[in-house]
């Protein structure tokens, strides 16, 4: 397919999220749907106005770090004129985490994934890989995004997000009550949600920690859908 519109990937942060290997594994999806793919392994290209005004959707997996004043405003700008934004788990929804206004363009801020047992605990990442299920909302099940789909599972850290009523959720996951967290009833937190600014779409999925999840049928879907759902319309 000729390539007719364009996607910028800004990869980088924590290297715990597989930057590289995370958004490559789109990349041909990326293609076939029409994109020419252009990469980027700093934020400050969101500074250069020409570069975001010829983008049409702008995937990030960038884990916290940092992001200059002139590359923020120059994401957030390119996104109220009509560039889409999309991403998953910690690569857009814990990024900037000093930037109080990036946090408001997402909609939703990482706060922490619980772990197991302390007790059966042994000091890796898989502490806080926890068996959860992802419920689609009523919106969910009929938003293209994630029409057709079902309820699922996965086994990985599960997201506990701040966030605000302008996101659109199509997904949630619920942290139950366990007897060695202090919360005392269960929290639902937004799994998967769209956000609209501007003239411009947020995608964001909060799966995504590692490449098998990525894979995961419903997860790499979802996260293509979405893409999709980003891109400019305008």
């Amino acid at each position: 397919m000729t390539a007719s519109r364009r996607a910028l990937v800004v990869r980088g942060g924590w290297e715990g999220h597989h930057p590289v290997e995370a958004t490559e594994l789109f990349f041909p999806f990326l293609e076939r749907s029409g994109f020419e793919v252009r990469v980027e392994e700093s934020n400050e290209v969101y500074a250069d106005h020409e570069v975001m005004a010829a983008t049409d959707l702008v995937v990030q997996s960038v884990t916290m770090s940092d992001i200059s004043r002139e590359a923020f405003l120059g994401l957030r700008s390119a996104v109220e004129r009509g560039t889409g934004l999309a991403g998953w788990h910690g690569g857009i929804a814990d990024s900037y985490r000093n930037n109080s206004d990036y946090l408001q363009l997402i909609g939703g801020q990482f706060a922490t994934h619980p772990s197991k047992h302390p007790g059966e605990c042994g000091g890796d990442e898989t502490d806080n890989f926890l068996t959860h299920t992802i419920d689609l909302t009523d919106l969910g099940r009929a938003h293209e995004i994630t029409a057709g789909l079902e309820d699922f599972t996965l086994r990985t850290e599960q997201y506990w997000v701040l966030h605000d009523d302008l996101n659109d959720v199509l997904a949630t996951t619920t942290h139950p009550v366990q007897p060695y967290h202090p919360w005392h009833r269960p929290i639902t937190s937004p799994a998967v949600w769209t956000r609209l600014w501007g003239a411009g779409r947020v995608f964001v999925s909060t799966p995504g920690h590692s490449m098998d999840v990525l894979r995961d049928e419903n997860v790499r879907t979802i996260i293509e859908r979405g893409m999709l759902w980003a891109s400019r319309t305008v």
